[in-house]
């Protein structure tokens, strides 16, 4: 079993290594040479590709007025190109500047001191028991001492400012509507995310179809990204792994 994963491990290896040498025999015949445009292709015909499959609103039957101004269909007498059905397409500004600042601190301190005093005949026992120093005044004697300080600060700023497009995927019986959207950027080895949703009021888009991400209701944003440099500013498996289980 041993001799088979490391022979895998060489056929990796040895792969690895041939496409690293083929790219750079492509990099050192493109020398002084700037890099060459893809040709326009047939996106249908290329590997990996899968037709994109989108919510669509139900089909209604064409109604015919004559002689009427009035557009079935429509809330206004043109044609109202705000975003109202499943399917349809709105753009999200997003607007988030974010800016909390909180300090804490508690300081607490206490101290107390007890003395026992015994007399009479209890205390003359007690005391001819005791070392020839020892006093009937302060038979026992008791003192404590405590304090603790804790302060805490937080200062934390966030900012977020884009536009992204959505889709509608869901109209609720009161007329609201679900939106979710997705953006990605790729740049050479990392890919940016963008990630919205949530329920809007079709009274809140604009004319330009636009909506702000403040009257987003039930709103979740995500920004983030993977790649070459999130891979690098992440602790390894085994780090994070150690980090939970070790109780220090």
């Amino acid at each position: 079993m041993t001799t088979i994963i490391m022979q895998r491990l060489a056929l990796g290896a040895m792969l690895l290594g041939l496409g690293a040498c083929g790219n750079a025999i492509d990099r050192l015949k493109s020398v002084g040479e700037a890099p060459a445009l893809s040709a326009i292709e047939d996106p249908t015909t290329q590997a990996g590709y899968r037709p994109v499959q989108m919510p669509m609103p139900q089909v209604e039957p064409v109604q015919y007025s004559p002689n009427s101004l009035w557009q079935s269909g429509s809330r206004t007498f043109f044609k109202d190109q705000r975003a109202r059905s499943v399917g349809d397409i709105l753009t999200v500004k997003v607007r988030i500047a974010d800016n909390a600042k909180l300090a804490n601190k508690t300081d607490r301190s206490r101290s107390g001191s007890d003395d026992l005093a015994l007399n009479g005949a209890i205390g003359n026992s007690i005391i001819n028991a005791l070392p020839g120093d020892a006093s009937a005044d302060a038979i026992i004697g008791n003192e404590s001492t405590s304090s603790s300080s804790g302060s805490g600060t937080i200062n934390r700023s966030e900012a977020v400012t884009t536009d992204v497009a959505a889709v509608v995927t869901q109209a609720l019986p009161n007329g609201n509507l679900v939106i979710e959207g997705r953006q990605e950027v790729r740049v050479n080895f990392e890919m940016r995310q963008l990630i919205i949703a949530g329920v809007v009021r079709p009274e809140d888009i604009g004319a330009d179809n636009t909506i702000d991400s403040s009257k987003i209701a039930e709103a979740r944003f995500a920004y983030g990204g993977k790649g070459q440099i999130t891979d690098l500013q992440q602790p390894r498996y085994g780090q994070q792994v150690m980090d939970i289980l070790l109780p220090f």
